[in-house]
């Protein structure tokens, strides 16, 4: 088994670790490849930020992320247990998440996200108009700051901050969360993975303003008011690496302080 590791340089603590890493991971009887084009498994190290520039950068190469950021939901296997993770790399005790991403075009142009795309109102401080067309048939207008599309996936980032489910990396679907609305029945729509969506921004008290499509937290699209952004499932994918026992649920409880009563 060839590995190789993935490192977010701009922090020291990651690359003072990943001496470390390489020894332990010799020791378990793996091969470390400078170049991860020639391994089989990426070894990430750092956060869920540093995971998302990974699954952006390496495509087709399964990644594992190995915490050292805070909450590491993509990151999921913490400090204590990478010599664990090593030797069931080793042992081929793993198996293969494919994970949904999303496309976003704003005409010929196109990006991708492994865990959301954000429509925002940008630098205006006026509320926005977000109309919402699914599969060709237009579906409301949300009043609000923003949207969040979100796959399973990133499910448990912002769009789980605006108040949105969660969904299972399994889930065949993608949720839709209104940041901020100005009504009480703007509520997350949850939709099936194939939906083909168009969302169109205006401003009710200026037709100058530009809004701003994120994909994954990075700026991509700076649309003029009225212009329309596609989002559909990508073709392509994420391999994440899922180490033998790996479970989603206790991935939440831990990741989200569940179990046990709040009442003390």
């Amino acid at each position: 088994m060839k590995i190789a590791f993935y490192v977010n340089v701009q922090k020291d603590e990651a690359v003072r670790e990943v001496a470390r890493l390489k020894v332990l991971a010799h020791e378990a009887g793996l091969d470390v490849e400078d170049d991860a084009k020639n391994a089989n498994v990426a070894v990430v190290l750092g956060g869920d930020g540093t995971m998302l520039r990974a699954a952006h950068e390496l495509e087709d190469i399964p990644l594992l992320g190995l915490n050292l950021g805070t909450l590491g939901y993509l990151a999921a296997v913490e400090r204590e247990h990478f010599a664990d993770a090593f030797a069931a790399l080793a042992q081929r005790r793993f198996s293969i998440s494919r994970r949904t991403i999303l496309a976003v075009s704003k005409g010929a142009e196109k990006r991708r996200a492994l865990n959301d795309v954000v429509i925002s109102r940008g630098e205006t401080g006026h509320m926005a108009v977000l109309a919402l067309n699914v599969n060709g048939e237009d579906i409301t207008d949300f009043f609000a700051d923003g949207l969040v599309v979100a796959t399973p996936t990133g499910s448990t980032a912002y769009s789980l901050s605006a108040g949105g489910p969660l969904l299972l990396p399994d889930t065949p679907s993608i949720v839709i969360t209104p940041i901020c609305p100005h009504a009480l029945a703007s509520r997350p729509i949850v939709l099936p993975d194939d939906a083909k969506l168009k969302i169109r921004v205006r401003f009710r008290e200026t037709e100058l303003a530009r809004y701003a499509v994120f994909a994954d937290g990075e700026t991509v699209f700076t649309p003029e008011c009225g212009e329309e952004v596609e989002i559909c499932k990508s073709s392509r994918n994420v391999a994440l690496v899922c180490l033998a026992g790996y479970n989603p649920y206790r991935v939440l409880t831990r990741k989200l302080g569940w179990g046990g009563s709040s009442i003390k």
